[in-house]
């Protein structure tokens, strides 16, 4: 660990030592030019990588304490297309699943998806516009399992419909996860997902909303509503500033993998409101 100024998104020691195994491997089986002489720590990447998702400020803007935002944002990149960053997001979820007394692989899941707006660099053909939201963006589309932990996720243009990014997600779910037998979902979902599910041996079931007016939680459906709040603590992730939508996945798993480290080890995530001393007195 660095001698600089900790910052509240920085990795705790407990926190490091749940991912640490996984980095000391993908370092060990770097070979090659340029990689004997190795000047960054990977704990400080990850707390750069970490700084940027949680206050979502542009990479060149990472303070100076930290390595320069070209490599970390190499790092970050490496890490997403070889499959590190899944490694670590899947492993942390394994340990927070079997930490609530569930099996590593869930039995069932519930599917939904949410629009986002995009940022000036998104390139117009990667996204759209989702009528009913009335949203240009993009649509994350997301199957968590019943605790809200993400088992997979999709990112399209928001004209994308649910339906069609959902039969994708049950493809990536049957494939990675073929214990769910059971998926829940909304009514925005179409026919042909039910079938889709079938041919894969998953029984999708919409959740109806009641017709009661005001606020009330979807039975089984409010978990992942709850993922979708999760993400949202995360300023990175309140927009979608990712040029390439593979990048945004990865932002995803980061904020999930910062969301289940720090709830394995104890620790409360750092909240936005200002402390103040409910005790004093105004004039």
């Amino acid at each position: 660990m660095s001698d600089r100024r900790p910052y509240r998104s920085d990795m705790s020691d407990a926190r490091w030592a749940l991912i640490e195994p996984v980095f000391t491997a993908w370092r060990a089986r770097r070979t090659g030019p340029g990689t004997a002489a190795r000047v960054h720590d990977l704990r400080e990447i990850v707390n750069a990588i970490l700084y940027v998702n949680r206050t979502g400020i542009p990479w060149e803007y990472l303070p100076h304490d930290f390595p320069p935002y070209k490599t970390v944002y190499d790092y970050y990149a490496k890490w997403e297309a070889d499959g590190t960053t899944q490694q670590v997001h899947d492993l942390l979820r394994d340990k927070t699943r079997q930490a609530h007394g569930r099996r590593a692989e869930p039995t069932a899941a519930v599917i939904d998806a949410q629009s986002v707006k995009t940022s000036a660099n998104v390139a117009e053909t990667s996204q759209g516009i989702d009528a009913g939201k009335k949203i240009k963006g993009r649509k994350r589309h997301l199957i968590t399992d019943t605790l809200g932990l993400v088992l997979a996720v999709l990112i399209t243009a928001a004209n994308v419909h649910d339906t069609t990014g959902g039969k994708l997600l049950l493809d990536d779910v049957a494939a990675n996860h073929p214990s769910v037998s059971k998926v829940w979902a909304d009514g925005g979902y179409q026919n042909s997902i039910f079938n889709h599910g079938a041919l894969l041996g998953i029984d999708v079931e919409v959740v109806q909303r009641p017709r009661a007016k005001g606020f009330e939680p979807l039975p089984k459906r409010w978990v992942i509503e709850r993922t979708f709040g999760w993400l949202m603590q995360h300023r990175r992730l309140v927009r979608d500033y990712e040029a390439l939508p593979q990048r945004s996945r990865a932002m995803i798993h980061w904020a999930m993998a910062n969301k289940m480290a720090r709830e394995l080890t104890g620790e409360s995530t750092p909240t936005w409101r200002i402390e103040t001393d409910m005790t004093a007195t105004t004039a």
